[in-house]
């Protein structure tokens, strides 16, 4: 069964940056799409980023110049670097592959 563990939330200021990091076991990591979630209290839990094996990249029109995400293989790991954050992008982070979700990490931006 795929486990994936997400890392890297914590607090930080409006303005600032957090790195987050999702590791997935099993074989064949280089062949999968990996996404990343968020979700808060109350509200559906949203798309935010995208990343196929191939490379290809998608982003919400809400993160688009301000987050990037990559991957690497060789360490079954996907990165969510998150700069110039708001406090609308407080929430908890979620890994997807393949219908396997992680436990997510909470992110808080606040001053």
């Amino acid at each position: 069964q795929v486990q994936l563990v997400e890392s890297g939330g914590g607090l930080v200021q409006p303005g600032g940056s957090l790195r987050l990091s999702c590791v997935r076991s099993g074989s064949f990591f280089s062949f999968y799409t990996i996404s990343w979630y968020r979700q808060v209290p109350g509200k559906q839990r949203e798309l935010v980023a995208v990343i196929t094996g191939g490379g290809s990249t998608n982003y919400a029109d809400s993160v688009k110049g301000r987050f990037t995400i990559s991957r690497d293989n060789a360490k079954n790991t996907v990165s969510l670097q998150m700069n110039s954050l708001k406090t609308a992008d407080s929430a908890v982070y979620y890994c997807n592959s393949n219908g396997s979700w992680g436990q997510g990490t909470l992110v808080t931006v606040s001053s």
